[in-house]
């Protein structure tokens, strides 16, 4: 069978609302997708794969020419269709109990395999919440995490608009980030987001599970969240009421195995209790970045690493457990120029004759280590 006759036929079960656990089924019943798609609807009913409101979708007129729409939209420049069955499925999303079967993506597909923190909270945000995931945001994709969040008013939109900042004038690279929707990737949701959403799949990737022309429903946002905490290695809840949908983010992420983070806020301010009542539960209390990129360290060292050295810096990325200040060590070599009053990161690449690029993955390693300490618009200082 050709790829694209697969596509075909995943795209095909996907329109009558067939699960990445039904797919599974069927290939158990039919062999083949493509063989299932083409057997008669005495066949499907036989079998009891489906259930008669998605048979009755299955074999509704149309349906073969909204796979064509799919399809013709998917040859359009940054614009992607992912099946379990692609190379480019992020392998994290894949590993959930409920992976969604086709993802619809505009902008960076590589980016959806990518080491990502989830960045969440309120709709109607405090101005110091949106503050605080703007910072929290700004500070981790500066250090090469995507941050991954819901395109959503507030909380979302804030660490959408810090990862995008995350650049340098010295040049180094953009800061990256992924909004997963829960509308079809041809309509924007809230609409205000809108100059936001064409940024985000200019230098990242607009994400979503729902056909062209699905409209906001509100039994759609809770679903996408699990796409949210599945893509990424751990959820930061920022700012939180008790009933708020990020705890539906945060208690997937739980369930998935992800790391759950909440930063803490007054016991007077009914906006953070989300977030109190995640730390009791056992989220881990973050104050800063340091704080979220300590927990995630292991898995850091070992998914960031390839990406941020290159063969020359090798010996660089073994040298962590070294002494601080030991020779030969490039990564301690940086720390000479840091010293406990904050340096920026302009003033550190002229002062190392180093690249953006390698200085700041020399600056997360003395990070990761507990040697420095990030702080806010790019600066550093020395913390021993």
């Amino acid at each position: 069978m050709s790829e694209l006759d697969d596509l075909t036929a995943r795209l095909t079960l996907h329109f009558a609302r067939v699960s990445a656990k039904q797919l599974s089924d069927v290939e158990a019943v039919f062999g083949r997708l493509e063989q299932a798609v083409a057997a008669p609807q005495s066949a499907w009913r036989s079998a009891q794969a489906l259930k008669e409101k998605q048979l009755d979708l299955l074999f509704a007129p149309g349906l073969a020419e909204k796979v064509a729409q799919a399809l013709e939209w998917a040859e359009q420049p940054n614009q992607h269709l992912l099946t379990l069955a692609s190379d480019d499925y992020p392998p994290l999303l894949k590993q959930i109990a409920d992976p969604p079967p086709v993802l619809y993506v505009r902008g960076q597909v590589a980016l959806l395999s990518d080491p990502q923190l989830a960045i969440v909270g309120s709709r109607n945000a405090s101005k110091q919440g949106r503050l605080t995931a703007e910072d929290f945001a700004q500070h981790l994709a500066g250090v090469g995490l995507t941050i991954t969040s819901g395109l959503a008013s507030g909380i979302d939109k804030a660490a959408h608009e810090g990862a995008l900042k995350a650049q340098t004038k010295a040049g180094g690279p953009q800061g990256t980030t992924i909004a997963v929707v829960a509308t079809g990737l041809d309509r924007v949701y809230p609409a205000a987001n809108r100059e936001l959403a064409h940024r985000i799949a200019e230098t990242g990737a607009m994400v979503s599970e729902y056909p062209l022309g699905t409209q906001p429903l509100a039994h759609f946002f809770p679903q996408r969240n699990r796409i949210i905490s599945g893509l990424s290695l751990g959820t930061l809840v920022v700012e939180a009421a008790l009933k708020s949908g990020s705890l539906i983010t945060a208690r997937t992420a739980n369930e998935q195995g992800r790391e759950v983070f909440a930063v803490p806020g007054s016991i007077h301010n009914p906006q953070v209790k989300g977030c109190h009542q995640l730390i009791r539960q056992g989220a881990k209390l973050v104050e800063s970045g340091q704080d979220i990129l300590e927990e995630l360290s292991p898995m850091l060292q070992s998914a960031l690493q390839p990406s941020l050295f290159s063969e020359s810096d090798s010996e660089a990325s073994d040298t962590l457990s070294s002494p601080v200040g030991s020779e030969n060590n490039t990564v301690s070599g940086v720390l000479q120029f840091i010293e406990f009053e904050p340096i920026g990161l302009d003033e550190l690449a002229v002062l190392t004759k180093q690249p953006v690029s390698q200085l700041q993955s020399e600056l997360l390693m003395l990070e990761l280590s507990g040697a420095i300490e990030a702080l806010s618009a790019g600066r550093w200082r020395r913390l021993r």
